[in-house]
């Protein structure tokens, strides 16, 4: 079993060294994919610096700062991996979650897997309120058009079968990929299920950068591919089960000479 993990970076050289770390120590084989979508902090001479001490680690330069959901669809264009995972670049989200993620995708019961923070008692970071009402806002929405009942739309953590999230054309260059995705597999009726993840949110101060009026444009974005995307029968039976019925560690990263 392989991993292609994705993630979009734009200007987190103060956290980007240590979240590469993390992923790397998860016990599976994978690859890294990280875009960088322009940053101008150092990020890309540090990406670069890791993509030479780790052979995991593949590095795509967007021209410009295009947005994470460009970002995502060029990583996701090259993912090899059986599964594929969103991971941000940040410290918020913890790859000890991975195996949480996966399980249901290796035992062939799901095709998409959401990590919600609001499932099981897994630690959050106490952070803003409104924030967390938006998201719940949002969620809402998103299950009164979709018909399903997901408990946390905006996560970072999604976790898909690789060909099926190869599989769905994308189209928002910015987090509307979050709400449009969303919409897409319910719409091709793929089997999703969620599991509970821990989360350190971060301030402004430290980097975060989803703003109102990306909230804005997740609700228009909601009734755009509601209404657009035709409804489409997915084959389970079309996606062969993966051989393992749970994940294996890799074998221990040799010395360097």
């Amino acid at each position: 079993m392989k991993l292609s993990i994705v993630m979009p970076v734009y200007n987190e050289q103060r956290t980007l060294r240590q979240v590469v770390e993390r992923v790397l120590a998860v016990p599976y084989e994978l690859e890294m994919l990280c875009v960088d979508d322009g940053s101008k902090d150092g990020s890309r001479e540090i990406l670069s610096d890791l993509q030479r001490q780790h052979p995991q680690v593949v590095v795509f330069l967007q021209p410009r700062n295009l947005g994470k959901g460009a970002a995502l669809r060029r990583g996701i264009e090259h993912a090899t991996g059986d599964f594929v995972i969103i991971q941000d670049a940040d410290l918020e989200y913890d790859p000890n979650d991975y195996p949480a993620l996966l399980e249901p995708l290796v035992r062939g019961k799901a095709d998409v897997v959401y990590g919600s923070r609001f499932l099981g008692g897994a630690p959050h970071r106490v952070l803003y309120f409104w924030h967390s009402v938006g998201n719940k806002i949002l969620t809402l929405l998103s299950n009164c058009l979709t018909n399903i009942n997901l408990t946390d739309l905006e996560t970072c953590y999604k976790a898909f079968r690789r060909e099926v999230i190869q599989s769905i054309p994308l189209e928002e260059n910015r987090f509307g990929f979050e709400p449009e995705i969303t919409v897409k597999i319910a719409k091709r009726r793929l089997r999703i299920y969620e599991v509970g993840i821990s989360y350190a949110g971060r301030t402004y101060e430290e980097g975060k950068k989803i703003g109102w009026k990306d909230g804005l444009r997740a609700v228009w974005c909601l009734f755009k591919y509601s209404f657009k995307e035709p409804s489409v029968r997915h084959s389970v039976a079309s996606y062969p089960p993966v051989a393992q019925s749970s994940p294996e560690p890799a074998s221990p990263p040799q010395p360097r000479p």
